[in-house]
């Protein structure tokens, strides 16, 4: 266990960061106390989305921890987690959030999450309602209904492709992907609408994880995980059993996953708001974190 102390935003505003072992891995979490004890409203735990990190959410830390204790998590596989050469998950990272509640907060708290996190963020809530006082979503992806999308008749050949693909092409392509100039060119002409916020310190937050030396294998086995049976629980069903009251988040310029996703999804949802933020695009908290946290904020009061 260690701690480093990181740097957001001026030198009023900190986070501690610590070591955990989850199933015997090295996980890394971040927190952030309420800076208003007295008043501290529910702890806040944010989740991050597919190739992201912790240090993502660096624009929504220091608002969020005005009035919450602030909790993030990097997912086994990512970030400066661990990245062990086993099967990747919903069902693994949805346990890996269930554990970290129980070792460390032990009290209903806030999910936020982003991507493949907001996945994570509704599944664990629906699955654990005890942990869940509200879960955020911010552009929320179905990957069970995407792979269902496939005929079953063929989705046995699609996987075999998809393996014999990814053993020849992914870890190749990978020392390709992982380059900052690469990384770079992929936020500002997909991930990002505005493109003043892909800095050098973004790119770092991207680039410095996939260095690591289990860092190839790990991505050979997530996207070979993607596509398998199994790899997430129906989020349709999830999202029926939800509990807790839900906030919907979307960029109206999310190119990864199409925005009308949300029309569909919120209908399931029996506490669910739905908000599309005009000029974002997939990871709307870091492209506008000012608008992102005043809106989550508001929904929370």
């Amino acid at each position: 266990m260690f701690a480093r102390i990181y740097k957001v935003m001026n030198m009023a505003n900190v986070m501690q960061y610590r070591d955990w072992y989850f199933r015997g891995w090295r996980s890394r979490y971040g927190f952030r106390r309420s800076q208003n004890v007295e008043h501290s409203k529910p702890p806040i735990l944010l989740i991050h989305g597919f190739g992201a990190a912790i240090d993502h959410w660096r624009g929504n830390i220091p608002a969020l921890a005005e009035n919450h204790t602030v909790y993030a998590i990097d997912l086994l596989g990512f970030g400066n987690s661990e990245k062990p050469p086993t099967r990747y998950s919903i069902h693994l990272w949805v346990e890996q959030v269930f554990q970290f509640w129980q070792k460390f907060i032990k009290v209903p708290m806030v999910i936020i999450g982003n991507s493949i996190g907001s996945l994570v963020a509704a599944i664990a809530a629906s699955y654990h309602p005890e942990i869940a006082s509200s879960v955020v979503v911010i552009s929320l992806p179905d990957i069970a209904a995407f792979n269902d999308m496939v005929p079953k008749a063929l989705q046995p050949i699609e996987r075999t492709v998809k393996a014999i693909v990814s053993a020849v092409l992914v870890k190749p392509l990978f020392h390709l992907i992982r380059q900052p100039f690469t990384i770079r060119l992929v936020l500002k002409g997909i991930v990002y609408c505005d493109r003043r916020r892909v800095d050098k310190e973004l790119v770092e937050i991207i680039a410095e994880p996939a260095r690591d030396r289990q860092a190839a294998e790990a991505f050979l086995r997530l996207n070979r995980s993607i596509s398998q049976p199994n790899y997430s629980p129906s989020l349709t069903q999830a999202l029926e059993q939800l509990q807790a009251p839900l906030l919907i988040l979307w960029g109206s310029s999310d190119r990864l996953i199409p925005p009308s996703e949300g029309k569909r999804l919120v209908k399931y949802a029996p506490n669910a708001t739905l908000m599309y933020l005009e000029g974002m695009g997939h990871c709307a908290h870091d492209d506008n974190p000012e608008r992102v946290n005043y809106e989550i904020l508001t929904w929370l009061a």
